[in-house]
């Protein structure tokens, strides 16, 4: 949380407010859910250990798995799939500019990062300043903001574990303490389950170019009437 929010502590010409960090991440308002990365990650102990660290080193380790704080990044064959939607990263330390051209060149070279096809391919990377209240050994350190398809894995893991409850109808009577439930209404379970279905095939669906005509075709089956005003009568 600290780092994600330097840019702001810190201000500089960019990202210097939540808005401009936020609205480059989420492209469409349903897929607003952000994964984190950061390194270099230190115990206690090795407080004191000096650890060699380039803006390359700092944005290459950003993309491995074993940095990534979700669990929904798992090393699973639906992984491989899986594609960014952005990535911003925010560099902490004392950092040239020139140096962040070349480890976004040789990313790029090396193939590291797979974006989607119908968005920009590309990493933001935005400069801080490091607190002068936290002493660190290393002289770089990154937070990586993304939006990743995989999340959906997480979802979907979600979805899988309450049909186990509900089919158990397991903690249900905690629930029937309140005057919302209280008439055995769980239509609001039922409701939020339909959300979390349809966020999961959204970002299924961003894995595909063809994205941008996703739920398009729903739409445009609707009758006459619903959901548009070409039904008014002339006068």
């Amino acid at each position: 949380m600290s780092a994600s929010t330097t840019t702001l502590r810190y201000p500089g010409y960019m990202n210097n407010d939540l808005v401009g960090l936020l609205s480059s991440l989420i492209p469409t308002p349903r897929c607003h859910f952000l994964m984190t990365g950061y390194t270099p990650l230190t115990v206690e102990r090795q407080a004191n250990v000096i650890r060699k660290t380039t803006v390359l080193d700092v944005m290459r380790r950003l993309l491995q798995t074993k940095n990534i704080m979700v669990s929904s990044y798992a090393r699973i064959k639906e992984a491989s799939q899986a594609k960014y939607i952005s990535i911003l990263n925010i560099i902490q330390g004392e950092v040239d500019p020139t140096q962040v051209h070349e480890s976004l060149q040789r990313i790029r070279e090396r193939k590291l990062v797979n974006f989607i096809e119908w968005g920009p391919a590309s990493i933001q990377v935005a400069l801080s300043r490091k607190s002068p209240y936290v002493q660190t050994a290393h002289r770089v350190s990154g937070l990586m903001l993304a939006n990743h398809t995989s999340i959906r894995h997480l979802f979907s893991k979600c979805l899988s574990q309450y049909e186990k409850l509900r089919k158990k109808q397991a903690f249900l009577d905690n629930y029937r303490k309140f005057p919302m439930f209280a008439d055995n209404d769980l239509s609001e379970f039922d409701e939020s389950r339909e959300i979390i279905d349809s966020l999961v095939d959204e970002y299924k669906a961003c894995e595909s170019p063809d994205y941008i005509k996703w739920g398009m075709q729903d739409s445009e089956q609707l009758p006459m009437g619903e959901g548009s005003a070409t039904n008014m009568v002339d006068p």
